[in-house]
């Protein structure tokens, strides 16, 4: 898959597996990182070939969030205009935003894999994915709060649906960190894995066996799930009829009940 400066993005199969690549800085969101970020999760949205994605970070560490040097290169940019300050400062937020939503909308699902520090936008990352995992050694923070500010890229706005309001403000008001153990007794992550390595060959078994199954299936449950979040139950059901009335009569339906039937492994068009 083609190169970026701030990711290593390779196909294994039906997977793609994207890792922030920056163990230097211990993967530090700088200004490139947030283009490539979008532009990657977008490009997968659109490639029929991928039916889910891994996200990890390579080193020790998943990110240490925000890069100190792209806060201090936004800052430069303010002049002594407070009103053009505020108009600047939201654009540069709402971009941020939505190269993070862009992973939330891939319409793949898209498992994280976390080891050592995941704090400040790497918290508002993993947010938008659909599962997380980490190793045991991984550090899960909330630090806005220590640099005088709330969390503005989706931290406090996906979160409170993956674990509860009371836990929630508790790391968000503290800053403090959360360990392995913890972050899976709370809900915000599926399993933890006793080493990095272990981690990441699980995940990618994990994506590997959702790649198995009907991408129409697949893409039409992540839908529904996303969508249930802000809205009615009786709006999603409408909802996922008028979904269905289209999809049941895709071929993958006989190919899954085929296979079902049979106990042979079924194999779905891209």
């Amino acid at each position: 898959m083609s190169a970026h400066t701030t990711f290593h993005v390779e196909q294994q199969g039906p997977v793609a597996h994207v890792q922030i690549n920056r163990p230097h800085k211990r993967n530090a969101m700088n200004a490139v990182f947030w283009l490539e970020l979008g532009e990657i999760f977008t490009s997968l949205d659109a490639d029929d070939s991928v039916r889910a994605v891994v996200l990890s970070g390579a080193g020790a560490h998943f990110s240490s969030g925000m890069d100190i040097a792209l806060l201090s290169q936004i800052a430069s940019e303010l002049g002594p205009d407070a009103g053009r300050n505020a108009r600047l400062l939201r654009r540069k937020i709402l971009g941020l935003q939505s190269a993070i939503t862009a992973v939330e909308q891939c319409s793949k699902p898209v498992l994280a894999a976390v080891q050592g520090y995941c704090i400040g936008g790497a918290m508002d990352l993993i947010a938008a994915c659909d599962m997380r995992y980490c190793a045991a050694d991984a550090r899960f923070s909330i630090k806005e709060v220590d640099m005088g500010m709330a969390a503005d890229l989706g931290t406090l706005q996906r979160l409170p649906r993956i674990i509860s309001d009371g836990m929630l403000r508790e790391l968000a008001y503290t800053g403090r960190d959360m360990q392995a153990d913890e972050a899976l007794r709370v809900g915000l992550v599926n399993q933890v894995f006793a080493t990095a390595p272990g981690l990441l060959e699980g995940v990618l078994g994990v994506a590997a066996h959702i790649a198995g199954k009907s991408p129409l299936a697949v893409t039409g449950t992540k839908r529904m799930l996303t969508y249930m979040r802000d809205h009615s139950v009786a709006d999603g059901l409408d909802y996922v009829a008028t979904w269905n009335a289209a999809m049941l009569q895709s071929a993958d339906v006989n190919i899954a009940m085929a296979a079902t039937l049979s106990q042979q492994p079924a194999r779905f068009d891209d």
